[in-house]
């Protein structure tokens, strides 16, 4: 249940290491990045395809559902297969999933083995938890930008969405060693990934599993 790069990227990995992964995308227009060309994939003939290369640079190997979780019918379709599922991965702004019952507390009371991943951009609680966020506002907040481009200029974006990439590793990460956990003990313990700035304020992009 996430979109654009940094949830697609840590489920791409799970996927490349053999996981079977169902990404939910929204019915009608899928993920966003879908749309997001050039360039895009082009066919045998060497035409453009309308299917964005950013889309399937970060979704290979997962198969697609279209579901609509914000019904009664949709939000069924996600419980039932939360029950089934290793790991739920959701990338959305804080609190959204709850107010549809899709959250980790009520997920788990139907899957106590679940292990519930959500990657936000300032974490889960603190006075930031609840704002969005995207890679380059946090290039910027993190001073990552300060650092790069030339030695007299201003703040120059790294050229890719490099925090975004983190974020998907160190969630990544987090899932790994949650599951590993789970094998030893039989039950899915917190395991939380985090940084800090030298301000002692958390590093914006956290991935937190339950």
């Amino acid at each position: 249940m996430s979109r654009i790069l940094a949830g697609p990227w840590a489920t791409q990995c799970l996927a490349d290491f053999g996981a079977t992964v169902w990404k939910v995308e929204k019915p009608g227009a899928g993920d966003d990045t879908r749309h997001w060309g050039p360039p895009w994939l082009k066919d045998s003939a060497g035409r453009d395809t309308g299917e964005a290369a950013y889309y399937l640079a970060a979704n290979r190997g997962k198969r697609s559902l279209a579901i609509d979780f914000t019904k009664p019918a949709g939000q069924k379709l996600i419980r039932g297969l939360a029950e089934r599922a290793d790991v739920l991965i959701e990338n959305f702004r804080v609190g959204t999933l709850a107010r549809y019952g899709l959250d980790c507390e009520s997920l788990r009371a139907l899957n106590p083995r679940l292990i519930y991943c959500s990657i936000s951009a300032f974490g889960q609680d603190g006075p930031d938890a609840g704002g969005a966020g995207y890679d380059a506002m946090i290039q910027g907040m993190s001073g990552l930008m300060s650092i790069t481009g030339e030695p007299d200029g201003g703040p120059i974006k790294v050229g890719v969405a490099v925090s975004d990439l983190i974020s998907g590793m160190y969630a990544l990460s987090a899932i790994l060693g949650a599951l590993y956990e789970r094998e030893k003990s039989g039950k899915a313990r917190p395991s939380t990934s985090r940084c800090s700035t030298p301000r002692s304020r958390r590093w914006p992009t956290r991935a937190r599993t339950t």
